[in-house]
C-alpha cells in the first residue's frame, strides 16, 4: 500500500479510505466498532489506520457527523455492587468506541426529578441514553413516559416490552437454574430470600425458585419465603425468620450474594452445619463471594458485559439514526450460570 503525500498534514479518515479502497462510511463503521463490516474489510482498515498513524479527531468528528460523541446514563443503587460494576461495564466500553459519559444518579422514584434529568442530559446533546434503573412498582410509567425521546435509549432491569430496546441479565432463569441446583442435591425443603418485591427482577427470581419447585411436585406456601431490601443485613433477619418458621428447610435460595453473606453468618451462629444441614446458592457472583467461609455457590451474572452490551446496542441505534435507516427495537436476555463452590457441595 502506498502512504499517501501528507508531509505534515494530519492523516484524514479520507486518507485511510482512499489507501484502504473502502468509502469514508465504511472507515467510520470500523472505527467506531459498530454495523456490519466484513472482517477482510474491517482488517484491511485498521492497518491502513496502524499504517498512517491515523487518529480520529473527536471535534472533527462531532463537527461533521453533526453527533457530541456523549452518551448520558441514568444509574440508581450505586450503594449495591451490581450496579456500581454494571457502571464500570459501560464506562470501559464506551471509552473503547469512543464515547464519553454524562452520568446522572437518582436516589429515589420521583417522577420530577425524572424530568429534570432527562432534561439536563437533552440539554446537553448526548448522542442516546442508557437508562439503568431497576423497574419497580413505583416507576413502571416512566419508561412509556421517556420511550419516545428525540435520543434512542436502551433500558437495563426492565422487563422486555414491544417497542422498548432492553438490555437485562435473564433472572428467571438464573433462579431457576439455582433451585434445580439445590434440588439436585438432595434437597426438599428450600427456602427462598427475596429482594423487594416491588422490584421487577426480584419478583423474577422468587417466581423462577417457585416455579422450579411446583414443577418438581413441591409445594411452596407463604413459610418457605422471607423478603429482603438485598443487603446483608436484611439476609440476616430474613433468614432468622426463615429458621423460625420453616425448621425443617434444608436448602436455601438467596436472591443475591450480599444477603447470602447475611445466611451464612446467621446459620454459622447457629451452629448449623453447611452445606450438610443447610445447602446455600446466592445470585451475583460477586467476586467476594468465592472469599467468604464457607466459599458460596452462586448464580453468576457479569454486570460488566451487561453494561458492555447495553453501550453496543445504543451505538447501533445511533449509527442507524445516523444512516436514516428505520430503527428496530431489540431485547437482549444474558443466560446467566451456576458457579458451585462449599455453601452448596463439598468441592
Amino acid at each position: 500500500m502506498a502512504q499517501p503525500s501528507n508531509g505534515n498534514k494530519r492523516v484524514t479518515a479520507e486518507d485511510v479510505a482512499r489507501v484502504a479502497g473502502v468509502s469514508r462510511q465504511t472507515v467510520s463503521r470500523v472505527m467506531n466498532k459498530v454495523s456490519y463490516v466484513s472482517e477482510e474489510t474491517r482488517q484491511r482498515v485498521e492497518s491502513v489506520v496502524e499504517q498512517l498513524g491515523y487518529r480520529p479527531s473527536t471535534l472533527a468528528r462531532s463537527l461533521s457527523q453533526q453527533r457530541s460523541f456523549t452518551l448520558g446514563v441514568v444509574t440508581f443503587g450505586l450503594k449495591y455492587i451490581g450496579p456500581s460494576r454494571t457502571l464500570n461495564g459501560i464506562a470501559d466500553k464506551a471509552d473503547e468506541l469512543g464515547y464519553m459519559l454524562l452520568m446522572k444518579k437518582v436516589d429515589n422514584f420521583d417522577t420530577e426529578r425524572i424530568d429534570e434529568v432527562i432534561d439536563s442530559l437533552l440539554a446537553r446533546q448526548v448522542d442516546g441514553i442508557i437508562w439503568d434503573v431497576p423497574e419497580n412498582d413505583e416507576n413502571q410509567e416512566w419508561a412509556q413516559g421517556i420511550k419516545n425521546l428525540p435520543v434512542p435509549i436502551v433500558f437495563m432491569s426492565m422487563e422486555p416490552k414491544p417497542g422498548y430496546s432492553v438490555v437485562s441479565t435473564d433472572s428467571y432463569l438464573g433462579a431457576k437454574i439455582a433451585t434445580q441446583h439445590l434440588l439436585d442435591q438432595g434437597c426438599r425443603h428450600i427456602g427462598h430470600i427475596s429482594g423487594p418485591l416491588v422490584w421487577w427482577e426480584a419478583r423474577l427470581r422468587k417466581q423462577g425458585w417457585q416455579d422450579t419447585l411446583t414443577k418438581a411436585g413441591v409445594i411452596v406456601t407463604d413459610q418457605h419465603h422471607e423478603e429482603g431490601n438485598w443487603s446483608s443485613a436484611s439476609g440476616k433477619e430474613a433468614a432468622k425468620k426463615l429458621f423460625a418458621k420453616y425448621p425443617e428447610m434444608d436448602g436455601i435460595f438467596v436472591a443475591n450474594d450480599q444477603m447470602g453473606l447475611g445466611v451464612l453468618g446467621e446459620a454459622s451462629r447457629r451452629g448449623i452445619k453447611i452445606p450438610e444441614q443447610l445447602a446455600i446458592v446466592g445470585f451475583d457472583g460477586i467476586p467476594e463471594s468465592a472469599d467468604l467461609f464457607p466459599s458460596l455457590t452462586t448464580i453468576s451474572q457479569d454486570p460488566q458485559m451487561l453494561g458492555g452490551q447495553a453501550v453496543l446496542r445504543l451505538a447501533e441505534m445511533i449509527q442507524t439514526r445516523q444512516e436514516n435507516k428505520v430503527e428496530e427495537t431489540q431485547s437482549i436476555l444474558i443466560p446467566p450460570t451456576l458457579v458451585v463452590r462449599e455453601s452448596s457441595k463439598n468441592v
